[in-house]
């Protein structure tokens, strides 16, 4: 498989991995890891304005180098303009619905916290009309497909492409690049 950048951007449906897959990275690296959710939501679940989150992003992209998850398209420009790699993580919908249930079931339940106060509850997700949830399932098709587009588009001719369709597929490839 691909080698990678200095500039990663890890990509992919909701509950796929990417936070957990872009610490690792960061961390194989020693290099700084930048989640878009923490610089997007602002406390009760408020998203920051785009300007504002726009800013934050410039910010953090700064460096040299750095490992970045999240799928904002607004900042989109940002991110994959200044990356030279994108990691996308393009799970099937079984494991995807199996991870983001598993891991939003355990942050409601121990109520962990996630960016500036902000906790998932049981009732907002499964009950809610904004259960991550049912936004993930309404969203997963479409999700690829603007992704399959956009990793073709000419402005991101740039970029070094990884694909991995399993985490059986991204832990091989996460201890292939670890190797000397």
């Amino acid at each position: 498989m691909s080698a990678v950048g200095q500039r990663i951007v890890v990509v992919g449906s909701s509950g796929s991995g990417k936070t957990t897959l872009a610490r690792a990275l960061a961390q194989q690296r020693a290099v700084p890891h930048i989640e878009l959710d923490a610089l997007n939501w602002e406390p009760n679940w408020t998203e920051a304005p785009v300007e504002v989150f726009r800013d934050r992003v410039t910010a953090a992209l700064a460096g040299p180098t750095w490992v970045l998850d999240g799928n904002y398209s607004r900042v989109r420009d940002l991110t994959w303009g200044r990356a030279d790699t994108v990691v996308w993580l393009d799970y099937a919908l079984p494991r995807i619905l199996w991870q983001l249930t598993r891991r939003t079931l355990h942050r409601a339940v121990t109520r962990e916290e996630m960016w500036n106060g902000n906790r998932e509850s049981l009732r907002n997700a499964l009950l809610s009309r904004n259960s991550i949830l049912l936004w993930m399932l309404t969203h997963y098709r479409s999700k690829r497909r603007r992704y399959e587009q956009a990793l073709t588009d000419p402005q991101y001719a740039h970029l070094r492409i990884i694909r991995l369709r399993s985490p059986r597929a991204t832990a091989q490839w996460l201890t292939e690049i670890a190797a000397p």
